[in-house]
């Protein structure tokens, strides 16, 4: 085994937990984990700690904000309010109205189900990353933590590996092209890669880690 294959077995090994995972998202192709992989990905693309995302997204689940339905019937007030117990403080009135807006919207156009806006892209992966983006507060970079999450429920998106995906093995001396990346990964779920490159991009201790552990 080469040394690209042990970083890339190393990283996985003690590091590879998807977002949705850690987000409490048991992710399955069905509409309520999709919809809420849909608001994580949103809060993960702002400016805050990853960490704060998650636990906003943890805390408007426990608010019973899980599915379209609710989160646009939901006041201002109670979005708002869920928000702020998960730290989401810095933008929480604009995005309690984005989430509102792209709930609506979710339903009025895609009966609340995802699963139709991937039969609208019919299979192309451009085309869902352009309408991901027609969601209030979802641009590039929230279709893309969506897709890089999503590509293990819709394999037509893999292997999606982003920029910051790229960054991390950059960061990590690995080839920064995805199916080689993916090839060295063997068979490793592509979505479970994606997410341990990006935090080997957003902490240096995950890369020193890793290249310690592959000697």
């Amino acid at each position: 085994m080469g040394r690209p294959e042990r970083v890339v077995r190393e990283l996985v090994g003690a590091h590879g937990r998807t977002y949705a995972e850690e987000a409490g998202i048991g992710l399955k192709d069905t509409p309520q984990p999709l919809y809420r992989l849909l608001v994580l990905s949103h809060l993960l693309s702002a400016r805050i700690r990853g960490s704060v995302a998650l636990a906003t997204a943890r805390a408007l689940h426990e608010a019973g904000l899980r599915d379209p339905q609710r989160m646009a019937r939901a006041g201002r007030r109670q979005r708002v309010d869920a928000l702020g117990r998960g730290g989401y403080r810095r933008y929480d009135e604009r995005t309690a109205a984005q989430l509102g807006d792209a709930a609506e919207l979710l339903n009025e156009r895609w009966g609340g189900d995802l699963r139709r806006l991937r039969r609208e892209a019919d299979g192309e992966v451009p085309e869902l990353h352009r309408l991901l983006q027609e969601f209030p507060g979802m641009g590039p970079a929230g279709a893309g933590i969506f897709l890089r999450e999503a590509q293990g429920v819709w394999p037509e998106a893999a292997p999606y590996l982003d920029a910051k995906a790229l960054q991390g093995a950059e960061r990590l001396n690995l080839p920064q092209e995805p199916e080689r990346l993916t090839a060295l990964a063997g068979d490793t779920d592509p979505a479970v890669l994606a997410a341990a490159l990006v935090r080997a991009a957003v902490d240096k201790k995950v890369v020193e880690d890793t290249l310690r552990r592959a000697g």
